[in-house]
């Protein structure tokens, strides 16, 4: 699996953006994502709109580990300048947590 997804740290954060300013916030993440790309432990990201809750987004970001995210990336000037695109639009701020994989095996038919 490529992408966020088949990374071995998946990041994850619903996005609340305040009240009609959805539009300028899917403009503002259109120019954050970019930031991340060729970062050292970046593996992809991917952001949805919620279907019931249209100002609610859903963040997920593949990571090597965790402080790829925690230290390389918000230790950089990229993530300076995501927070200045991005972190206006939200209330309350969002909770950001990692996952790791837990191996399924399918249940014999």
């Amino acid at each position: 699996m490529t992408g966020p997804l088949g990374a071995p740290v998946l990041e994850h954060a619903l996005l609340p953006v305040r009240a009609g300013q959805e539009e300028s916030f899917e403009l503002a993440v259109a120019e954050a994502t970019p930031l991340q790309t060729g970062l050292p432990g970046f593996r992809g990201v991917h952001v949805s709109r919620c279907v019931e809750r249209p100002g609610t987004y859903l963040l997920l970001i593949g990571w090597d580990s965790v402080e790829a995210h925690e230290t390389g990336f918000r230790g950089s000037p990229q993530y300076a300048r995501w927070r200045e695109l991005l972190h206006h639009f939200y209330d309350p701020f969002p909770v950001v947590e990692h996952f790791v994989p837990v191996p399924v095996v399918p249940t014999p038919g």
